[in-house]
């Protein structure tokens, strides 16, 4: 279980980093976010799409590594996860309410995501 669940969130994140790379104007386009200069595309990739697919690959390698080191690297992304999660909602306290999507469609799967590393860890 332990192995499909941190492939199933190495996927996820892998997908994020991807798609930033390649299209970082459309990532965050559904928050309203945009990315018109080269500077804004460009932090968009570093921070979506370096940062996603390195997420990805620790995950993806501590998914088949041993040892305490590969189990750190779960509890940080999950602990990153959920910093993640509580911005959002620390968001709320100061800023009018928003749609289910986009930022509580990811509010859940931060928290979701977080709860499962952990619970397998």
């Amino acid at each position: 279980m332990r192995t499909v669940v941190l492939l199933a969130a190495g996927v996820f994140f892998a997908g994020m980093g991807l798609f930033a790379l390649a299209s970082p104007a459309r990532l965050v386009q559904p928050f309203g976010i945009t990315a018109a200069t080269a500077a804004g595309r460009s932090e968009v990739r570093a921070v979506y799409g370096g940062f996603g697919l390195a997420v990805a690959g620790a995950l993806f390698w501590s998914a088949t590594a041993s040892g305490e080191l590969p189990r750190g690297v779960v509890v940080a992304v999950a602990v990153a996860l959920a910093g993640m999660a509580a911005g959002r909602l620390l968001s709320r306290l100061f800023d009018a309410p928003t749609a289910f999507y986009p930022v509580w469609f990811y509010f859940w799967v931060e928290t979701v995501a977080a709860a499962a590393l952990l619970a397998v860890n």
